[in-house]
């Protein structure tokens, strides 16, 4: 008989140690941890206690994920008030520059908007490239990680040169009519494989926001 075998009879027939139970303290293990031998019972043990540490692991985990969460909740609520109050497309790029900025903690925010307008009175009127746009059209989702478009940089001024990641979200209607742009000069702050759930949210506020002021 091979150890499956033994595995799976002793897995089918739960009752064998209450009929066998002095097995329970005969048979000795190996130590999980090196050193003395231990009883079966006593490894039973030892493995019950190792799985709740796992465990307990898993839900501090769990809590500081949904504690960051709420964090994030709260301050998309504040985005959302600043932005519902305010009263024109200047007041509107401003509190999304500044929320951005102060409340999430982004370094560098630019925006970039091509239709809807017809005085270019602001920077993020001036200079919407085809390839712009047509980054713009493609981003169905946010999408992060190096730089991904060529003109990026420059919209950032002096900082520019220095930024390592960026994160990108398409302002839109039913098409885009502009781009969101984030950066910062850490490489790690925005990778490819993080969650952009929120950044698409964070689109769609200052996209509704913009369009109340937008011809």
């Amino acid at each position: 008989m091979n150890s499956e075998a033994v595995a799976q009879y002793l897995h089918e027939n739960p009752e064998f140690f209450e009929q066998h139970s002095s097995l329970l303290a005969e048979v000795f293990l190996p130590h999980p941890h090196g050193g003395r031998a231990i009883s079966l019972a006593e490894r039973q043990q030892l493995a019950l206690r190792d799985k709740n540490r796992l465990l307990e692991t898993k839900l501090r985990e769990l809590i500081q994920f949904g504690e960051e969460n709420d964090a994030i909740s709260e301050k998309m609520h504040r985005l959302a008030v600043s932005l519902l109050g305010a009263r024109d497309l200047d007041a509107v790029l401003n509190t999304a520059y500044f929320n951005l900025r102060e409340d999430f903690d982004v370094p560098h925010v630019a925006i970039r908007i091509w239709t809807g307008i017809e005085q270019a009175v602001r920077p993020e009127f001036i200079g919407a490239s085809i390839e712009m746009c047509a980054f713009a059209d493609e981003l169905i989702n946010p999408k992060c990680g190096p730089q991904l478009l060529e003109e990026a940089p420059s919209w950032f001024g002096e900082a520019g040169p220095n930024l390592r990641s960026f994160a990108f979200v398409a302002l839109r209607a039913e098409n885009s009519f502009g781009l969101l742009a984030m950066a910062s000069e850490d490489a790690e702050r925005f990778y490819p494989e993080m969650g952009t759930l929120y950044l698409k949210r964070l689109g769609e506020l200052v996209s509704a926001a913009l369009l109340r002021y937008l011809k």
